[in-house]
């Protein structure tokens, strides 16, 4: 059994596991195993038993890292016995019993909140039924919005392809309740992007400071701070899995 600890990275909403790339190329550079699931972006419950799964199956330690929703999902799935170390990239850092909604309403809301586009799904079981048929909400940033929402620190050519290739999140995942705050027992970092435009720096400056996170700040990086500083991002990372080895 390797004594390196498994990197298990979380992508977030409105993006894919290909944001992580890059991070997942410099980790591979060091000789660190990576995994990087899809994030079902269903609810956050069920979001972070998915996750939770995928930790408890991997043989060995484990370092947990999330990006923006993905460090709700952490804080809960971070609860699993073979997780050692919790990684937030700027990211939500939820406390047991405490909703997204909740965390960000303590500051003045970012541009994300006015800039999201809702659109309906069917809900389980309501496959082949007629009209009337019941629908749940998600939500994705308005194309137009995007680049300078998400990704202003991203080439163009970039954010038109990310902005049509979103993953919706399900707008229930804001006001469900975290049941773990894995922090608390687990030691964590925490990449706090100065400029970003979809979480509010000061909530994660607040979720780090209350976890007692080892934290890092870069100015003038966006949301997507792992598509734009890849090798920053990676660098913390490492610093999670040394000091967890």
């Amino acid at each position: 059994m390797s004594t390196t600890p498994t990197v298990l990275l979380v992508h977030g909403a409105f993006a894919d596991a290909g944001s992580w790339a890059g991070v997942i190329a410099e980790l591979q550079q060091h000789g660190i195993p990576v995994l990087a699931p899809p994030n079902p972006l269903r609810g956050l419950a069920s979001d972070a038993a998915y996750i939770a799964s995928a930790a408890a199956q991997v043989k060995g330690p484990v370092v947990l890292v999330g990006h923006s929703y993905g460090g709700a999902l952490i804080s809960v799935a971070g609860a699993v016995e073979n997780v050692v170390g919790l990684v937030y990239v700027a990211a939500y850092v939820t406390e047991e019993g405490e909703s997204l909604g909740e965390l960000q309403g303590r500051f003045p809301l970012s541009p994300l909140v006015s800039n999201l586009r809702e659109v309906t799904y069917p809900v389980e079981g309501a496959a082949g039924a007629g009209a009337g048929a019941a629908a749940a909400v998600e939500v994705t940033i308005k194309a137009e919005a995007f680049p300078e929402i998400f990704a202003a620190d991203v080439p163009p050519e970039v954010t038109k392809i990310l902005a049509v290739a979103q993953r919706p999140l399900t707008a229930g995942a804001f006001t469900e309740t975290a049941s773990a705050a894995a922090w608390r027992t687990k030691p964590s970092w925490a990449l706090v992007a100065g400029s970003d435009q979809a979480i509010n720096p000061e909530v994660q400056r607040f979720g780090a400071k209350r976890a007692g996170a080892t934290v890092v700040e870069l100015e003038g990086a966006s949301h997507a701070v792992a598509v734009s500083r890849p090798k920053d991002v990676a660098d913390l990372i490492r610093e999670a899995v040394r000091a967890t080895s």
